[in-house]
C-alpha cells in the first residue's frame, strides 16, 4: 500500500508540474498598441487622387535601385525627376540609363549622408521610391510623406514595432500610400495560384508556407558597408521575413477578412554566420546573435496557420516555400512547381485526363499547363510578356512596378498597403521577442486598430470597365 501511495504521489506531482508547465507556457506576451489620434481614420481600401503622369524621386542607386531606374524607363505614365545615392559614381551611371532610352536628364543628389532630404521636398516629385540599406527605409519614407510624397520602400521596410507604428500613423495621418515593394507576390505561379485560390479550386484554405531560404555568400561582399551581415550579428529573429509571409497573407486575406493573431519562433544556434566572419576578415567574431534557422509558426483569428523559414547562410537550395494547403486542393512551389486537387474541382473539358487524378501525387504536366492557362491572373495576361522582356527577377519586380503606377495613375487602392508592409515586417521584432523568451507566443498586434474585417477578401483593383 505504501509503494502504491508514493507511484500515486510521484503521478500527481508529475502531472501538477506538467499543468503548471502549460500553464506558464500558455501566456503570450503582447506589445503595446497605440491609440490613433483624434480626427485621423484608417487607410484600409484607401485610394488617393489619380495622377496622370507619376512624377518619380529614387534614392539609392545600388543593386537594387539602379535595376529599378532601368525599368521604370519602360513605364508608361511616368518621369523621373530625380535620383539620389551618397555614392556619386552610381548616380552618373543611373545618369546613363536615361540618356540612353532618350529621355530628359534628371535632377542629381549625392555626396553627402542627408542629400536625399533635398530630393523629397522638390514640389515636383509625386512618388519617392527607397532603395537603400534597411536601417534608412523608414526614416526616410517617414520624411517623403511628410513632404507630401507616396512612398514605396524596398523590403524589409522597417526593422522595429517603433519605426512599423510610426510608418501607419504618417500615412494615416498624410493620407500618403506607404508600400512595400515586395516583388515576391507578383511572380506568376503565386500569382495565378491565387487567382484559384480566389475562384474556390483549393476549397478553403487553411494552412500557407513561405520562406527566405538563399545562401548569401557570394553576395556578401556586394552589401555597402557590410550592413547586412552586421544586421545579422546584432540581431536574432526572421530579420528578412516579407518574401515569404507576403504571398501567404494574401491567400489567406490577412487584414481583409482575417488577421495573423500569434506566432511563435525558434532558431538554431549560430555557427555558418560566425565562421563566415572569421574567414573574410580573419578573426572570429566575439558575438553572433542570429541563427543560421529561423522558423515561425502563426496562427489567424479565423483558425488558419502559417509556417515561415529564414536561412542565408547554411548550402540549401535556394526555396520561398510557397505552399499552399486547402481543403479541396494544394499548390507547392519549391522545389518543384506542382497541383494536387479532389477530382470534382478540375472537372471539365479543358483540363485532360481529369479522372485520373490522384491524392497521392501532383496533377500531370498537361493538366497543369491547362489549368494555368484557365486560371491565369488578369494581370499576368495584361503585362506578363512585357514583364518577360523588361526582366527584373524574371519579371516579377517589373509588373510589381507597373501595377504601382497602374493604380496611381486610375486613383485606386494599391495592391499593398500600409498594413501589409506592418503585419509582414512585424515578424521581425515579433520573433526575437518570442525567441529571447523561451519560444513563448507573442500576440501579433492588430496593425489596423479594428479595421482588418472591413473589406472581405483581397482583390486587385482595376479601372471601370477592365
Amino acid at each position: 500500500m505504501k509503494l502504491k501511495c508514493n507511484l500515486r504521489t510521484i503521478a500527481l506531482g508529475i502531472g501538477l508540474a506538467l499543468s503548471q508547465s502549460v500553464i506558464s507556457a500558455s501566456s503570450t506576451i503582447t506589445t503595446p498598441v497605440p491609440e490613433r489620434p483624434a480626427g485621423v481614420t484608417d487607410m484600409v481600401g484607401y485610394a488617393a487622387a489619380p495622377i496622370d503622369t507619376v512624377r518619380v524621386g529614387f534614392i539609392g542607386l545600388g543593386m537594387r535601385g539602379y535595376s529599378a531606374v532601368e525599368r521604370f524607363v519602360h513605364i508608361p505614365g511616368t518621369k523621373i525627376i530625380a535620383i539620389c545615392d551618397i555614392d556619386t559614381a552610381r548616380v552618373t551611371r543611373s545618369e546613363k540609363i536615361l540618356s540612353n532610352a532618350g529621355l530628359p536628364a534628371a535632377a542629381t543628389y549625392g555626396g553627402e549622408e542627408d542629400s536625399w532630404k533635398a530630393l523629397c521636398e522638390r514640389p515636383d516629385i509625386d512618388l519617392v521610391y527607397i532603395v537603400t540599406d534597411w536601417k534608412h527605409h523608414a526614416p526616410m519614407a517617414k520624411y517623403a510623406m511628410e513632404q507630401g510624397k507616396h512612398v514605396a520602400i524596398e523590403v524589409p521596410a522597417a526593422m522595429n514595432l517603433d519605426e512599423i507604428w510610426d510608418l501607419i500613423e504618417t500615412s494615416e495621418r498624410t493620407r500618403k500610400h506607404c508600400m512595400m515593394l515586395e516583388n515576391c507576390v507578383y511572380d506568376f505561379f503565386e500569382m495565378n495560384t491565387l487567382n484559384m485560390a480566389q475562384q474556390g479550386l483549393f476549397g478553403e484554405v487553411l494552412h500557407t508556407e513561405g520562406s527566405y531560404i538563399h545562401n548569401l555568400e557570394e553576395f556578401w561582399p556586394y552589401y555597402w558597408n557590410n550592413w547586412r551581415m552586421d544586421y545579422n550579428r546584432e540581431h536574432r529573429g526572421d530579420v528578412y521575413p516579407t518574401h515569404g509571409i507576403g504571398p501567404a497573407c494574401q491567400l489567406l486575406d490577412i487584414h481583409r477578412g482575417d488577421r495573423m493573431t500569434t506566432l511563435v519562433s525558434m532558431d538554431t544556434k549560430a555557427v555558418n554566420g560566425p565562421a563566415y566572419i572569421e574567414k573574410s576578415t580573419g578573426k572570429a567574431p566575439e558575438s553572433f546573435a542570429n541563427g543560421d534557422h529561423t522558423m515561425t509558426m502563426i496562427r489567424t483569428a479565423n483558425g488558419k496557420t502559417i509556417h515561415i523559414q529564414h536561412d542565408v547562410v547554411t548550402p540549401r537550395p535556394y526555396s520561398r516555400m510557397y505552399q499552399l494547403t486547402g481543403t479541396k486542393g494544394f499548390a507547392n512551389k519549391y522545389p518543384s512547381e506542382g497541383y494536387a486537387f479532389e477530382p470534382e474541382q478540375i472537372s471539365c473539358d479543358s483540363i485532360p485526363d481529369h479522372e485520373n487524378l490522384s491524392a497521392h501525387g501532383f496533377i500531370s504536366d498537361a493538366q497543369k499547363q491547362a489549368l494555368t492557362e484557365r486560371y491565369m491572373h488578369p494581370i499576368i495576361k495584361e503585362v506578363g510578356e512585357v514583364a518577360k522582356k523588361v526582366g527584373g527577377h524574371g519579371g516579377m519586380d517589373y509588373i510589381m512596378d507597373y501595377r504601382m503606377i497602374y493604380c496611381l495613375r486610375n486613383g485606386l487602392p494599391l495592391d499593398m498597403d500600409v498594413y501589409d508592409l506592418a503585419e509582414w515586417c512585424s515578424l521581425i521584432p515579433l520573433s526575437a521577442i518570442s525567441i529571447e523568451n523561451g519560444s513563448a507566443p507573442v500576440e501579433v498586434p492588430d496593425f489596423t486598430r479594428g479595421a482588418w474585417n472591413k473589406i472581405k477578401g483581397y482583390r486587385h483593383a482595376f479601372k471601370t470597365g477592365k
